[in-house]
């Protein structure tokens, strides 16, 4: 099912500083926004908050149908953050395994994924012995595993090497052709049509355009 994504009025805080104050925006399908700005002003939190980790402090996050992130919303969005989240003791195949099992993926999805993210190579060997582009490239592979139409994505280009940039890149076009939506935190330009929402230090104002 296609969803679109409403934030209104929402405020986040750190301590007694606002990161976030007063923002609203919402993301269409097939639509990606791109959170942009210095380290520290809360593209993270906010992706989070997206993501239903985190209670705002004011404000509201809705979906079209009406779902909030909590509890249904785990269902409906894909959050890759900094951290991999992978098991370092398990081999990359039975990490994938896992991650099928998990997130009631298919083993289709689960062939896709390893073919489109080049992960063969990788299925011996155990997660912790990876690079982190390595890494990144099987974290990436539950969004193929498992279609979920929001992808919440944390810096998701970073550790990667051209080639597998340019691989992520198709991948998240496709997703949009397909009617999902994200919200990505980007420090380069993406090689696709995007929305900016530029949060800015030291009001913490945001701006979209």
């Amino acid at each position: 099912m296609a969803l679109s994504l409403a934030v209104d009025a929402l405020s986040l805080k750190k301590g007694y500083r606002h990161l976030i104050h007063d923002l609203s925006f919402s993301v269409a399908p097939g639509e990606c926004v791109a959170l942009t700005g210095a380290n520290g002003v809360g593209k993270t939190t906010l992706l989070r908050t997206l993501a239903g980790f985190i209670r705002p402090d004011g404000g509201h996050v809705r979906y079209v149908d009406g779902v909030d992130p909590e509890g249904a919303m785990a269902a409906q969005a894909h959050y890759l953050g900094h951290a991999e989240a992978l098991s370092p003791g398990r081999l990359a195949g039975a990490e994938l395994d896992f991650q099928r099992a998990f997130l009631g993926g298919t083993a289709a999805g689960q062939a896709e994924a390893i073919r489109r993210l080049n992960l063969s190579p990788l299925l011996e060997l155990e997660t912790r012995m990876l690079s982190a582009g390595q890494k990144r490239r099987l974290s990436c592979a539950r969004l193929i595993l498992a279609k979920r139409p929001v992808w919440l994505l944390d810096e998701p280009m970073s550790p990667l090497d051209a080639e597998h940039r340019a691989k992520l890149a198709e991948l998240m076009q496709a997703h949009l052709s397909a009617g999902g939506l994200i919200v990505c935190a980007v420090h380069d330009p993406l090689p696709f049509e995007v929305r900016e929402l530029r949060l800015t230090a030291p009001a913490m104002e945001a701006v979209y355009g």
